[in-house]
């Protein structure tokens, strides 16, 4: 059996390779795809999923159960873990039951909504819609599984999950692409995968773990209690979504569809480049629960957050420095020069992201000690900020203007939740922007400026000059991480750095 901490470092490993074939598979295989099925089916394939994604609110029910599902296990209290699985699945199934109908009814609608799509697209997508549907459903009840493997710290067998899914889905479907099946083969391979790792799931959890569902428990207050974190985790999603999913509609009022195109392309970088840097969250919630269980917790997180901090910041700072460097590039080849001013629009809104990425220890400890409500107000104030700007700015200057905003509403957002911290958890903010920031930061500097000066003079061009670029930034920063990054104290850093430019 493994220990909580090679749990943690194995599991982290896994989720990082989940993410790099979902980045790798998309880049390479979505071509392809849409070669084989031809465009008009990829169109469907993507409106059926987008469509139904619409329904699939849990009202802040997965951050609740990995939430008090973490707390019950670090008390030790395995009868209160099963009572609270009994009444949040009963939730679950009522909330399934809300969507099926709705679904149903969407269905019969779905003549009078998709106009534009001729007799036959109506066809296929009817069918691709009652499969995606029907597994939708059946899936979503099994949301709470995550949050039993979190708990109980079964982050190998729960990433482990990812990993298969990915590579079963990739598998099953280029070889239904060369067998010559089509669409619906495409939607019936995701359900048969995901039906596939909720048995794996089901499996973990009853050999694993000593959990049994009880579903004759009922407590009132323990529904209230629940119905009042959910009610600020979801208002936290729902005004989340005032940034990159009404940025669109805003340049689709004051701009063109052209500009919509570009956001679109810097939307899915920016998605990736935040499932890279969240790849852990969630993970350290048993941790932070024991320690909040615990006498002098705001003495004990303050390491943990520093550690994982400067982690992140630092793979962070890969990143942005090495976008910064080639990104242009890389959007040339990949996507053409029309998609040109994504480069700059992507650096706008990842940028912000090397600060609010460092935090995850004290985001997670925020839902841990339930001040979730703050959290939510934060994001209402960024979501004004980003429509405020937004339409002032997307008119003037496109997809530029809106990312301008993003960029202006996040670093909002960056100082509220420090300020927030430093209030309700009596974190040292000042400290850790000297633990964490300030030693790290020259690494990401001195890279950019070494890596624009090779980028300038190295003859290579195309994918394979691109390549040969990207693996000259990871050495840089590599170097100067080890050099600079390690020091014990930013003045030592600097010495060091100033005698290695002068060599």
């Amino acid at each position: 059996m493994l220990n909580s901490k090679n749990q943690l470092k194995i599991g982290a490993v896994l989720s990082y390779l989940s993410i790099a074939l979902s980045i790798v598979s998309g880049l390479i295989y979505t071509p392809w795809m849409i070669e084989k099925i031809g465009q008009s089916e990829y169109g469907l394939y993507t409106l059926a999923y987008s469509l139904i994604t619409l329904f699939l609110v849990d009202f802040g029910l997965s951050s609740a159960t990995a939430r008090y599902l973490s707390n019950y296990h670090a008390q030790g209290d395995q009868t209160r873990v099963n009572n609270f699985l009994g009444m949040i699945y009963k939730l679950y199934i009522l909330i399934d039951a809300v969507i099926m109908i709705a679904l149903i009814v969407v269905y019969f609608l779905i003549d009078t909504i998709y106009v534009k799509l001729t007799p036959e697209e109506l066809r296929q997508f009817k069918v691709v819609y009652v499969i995606a549907a029907s597994f939708s459903i059946i899936n979503f009840p099994f949301v709470t599984l995550n949050g039993i493997l979190t708990a109980y710290e079964k982050f190998v067998q729960l990433k482990l999950a990812d990993v298969i899914y990915r590579v079963l889905v990739f598998l099953l479907m280029v070889a239904a692409l060369l067998a010559g099946y089509g669409l619906y083969a495409l939607v019936t391979v995701n359900a048969a995968a995901g039906l596939a790792i909720i048995v794996y799931k089901l499996a973990v959890i009853r050999k694993n773990t000593p959990v049994k569902v009880n579903f004759r428990y009922s407590e009132r207050s323990l529904y209230k209690d629940i119905f009042g974190f959910s009610f600020w985790t979801t208002l936290a999603s729902l005004f989340q979504r005032l940034i990159f999913n009404i940025t669109p509609s805003i340049l689709g009022f004051v701009s063109n569809s052209a500009a919509i195109a570009v956001f679109g392309v810097v939307t899915t970088i920016e998605g990736h480049f935040y499932t890279l840097s969240s790849a852990v969250n969630g993970m350290f919630m048993p941790r932070i629960s024991r320690i909040y269980t615990g006498p002098e917790a705001e003495k004990n997180i303050y390491p943990l957050m520093v550690k994982v901090g400067k982690f992140q910041y630092a793979l962070n700072g890969l990143i942005v420095a090495g976008f910064a460097v080639i990104g242009q590039e890389f959007i040339d080849l990949w996507m053409g020069e029309a998609f040109r001013d994504a480069y700059w629009g992507i650096l706008l809104v990842i940028i912000p992201g090397l600060f609010f990425n460092s935090l995850q220890i004290a985001n997670t400890a925020i839902v841990v000690t339930k001040h979730v409500k703050y959290n939510a107000l934060v994001n209402l104030v960024m979501g004004l900020i980003n429509i405020t700007l937004s339409v002032q700015l997307s008119g003037k200057y496109g997809v530029i203007g809106s990312c301008i905003s993003i960029f202006a509403a996040y670093l909002v957002r960056n100082v509220a939740l420090n300020v927030l911290y430093h209030k309700k958890l009596r974190i040292n903010m000042v400290q850790f922007a000297r633990d964490c920031y300030l030693r790290l930061s020259f690494p990401i500097i001195l890279t950019v400026i070494l890596g624009l000066w090779i980028n300038a003079f190295l003859p290579f061009t195309g994918w394979g000059g691109l390549i040969v670029k990207a693996g000259c930034i990871i050495l840089i920063y590599s170097i100067a991480l080890l050099l600079f990054g390690t020091r014990s104290s930013p003045g030592a850093a600097l010495r060091q750095a100033a005698s290695f430019l002068k060599k």
